[in-house]
């Protein structure tokens, strides 16, 4: 999320609600090639300088996914579940496509709490399942670790497309990880505890929810011992 690239986002600092509708969502509801719309997108500042959460940098993530595989000839649309979730169980996610075809996965995906914790338990478990290696070897470290530009834009919450504690936005260590979905989906990575917590629900009651799950992960931190 620091990829430079200019497009208006709700959670830029200077987002003004009164201008037009953001790209940052546009890439989710305006049915349009979501691949070749965040790569057409003009740069803002120079890339790894500015850390922003904006959609166009998973959405380029994907792209080039696709890219590889189109090249090796390998189909795209199997590749997720035969190059990861059947390796980790994983049997109710669903992912979303744009009208072209291209997985929204910076949204809309669709899965049971026990196939997010599978998810999760893969992370933990350094990118390794039942013997096999499915993530390269120190990529969790990467995803968890600060980004060097929301070190220096003085915020210490983004690490490589995974939210991360530094700010302690749970009572859990600051080395905690997670995946945040709209309406309070949580999943939540502490490595010390070997602890995956998944909170799913309706979006309604969102601010009440994440204050239950503050609390429960504070309990949780009581009761479960460190490594």
């Amino acid at each position: 999320m620091s990829s430079g690239l200019r497009i208006r986002a709700p959670q830029d600092p200077d987002f003004d609600e009164s201008g037009p509708y953001p790209d940052h969502l546009y890439l989710y509801t305006g049915s349009v090639d979501s691949f070749k719309y965040a790569a057409t997108r003009p740069l803002q500042w120079p890339p790894n300088t500015v850390g922003r959460y904006r959609n166009t940098d998973p959405v380029l993530t994907n792209y080039l996914i696709r890219l590889a595989l189109d090249k090796r000839k390998e189909d795209y649309h199997s590749f997720p579940q035969r190059a990861l979730f059947d390796k980790i169980g994983i049997r109710t996610m669903v992912l979303d496509a744009d009208p072209y075809g291209n997985f929204l996965t910076h949204g809309y995906e669709l899965g049971s709490a026990r196939d997010w914790a599978r998810l999760a338990n893969l992370y933990l478990q350094d990118g390794v399942s039942n013997g096999e290696r499915i993530l390269p070897e120190g990529y969790v470290n990467f995803v968890s670790t600060l980004a060097p530009a929301w070190k220096a834009d003085g915020r210490p919450i983004y690490g490589g497309l995974f939210w991360i504690n530094g700010d302690s936005t749970f009572p859990a260590p600051k080395e905690a990880f997670y995946m945040s979905g709209v309406g309070g989906q949580t999943v939540l990575m502490i490595p010390s505890h070997h602890l995956a917590i998944v909170r799913l629900g309706h979006y309604k009651g969102v601010t009440a929810s994440r204050l239950a799950l503050r609390k429960a992960v504070g309990i949780l931190m009581g009761a479960i011992p460190t490594e």
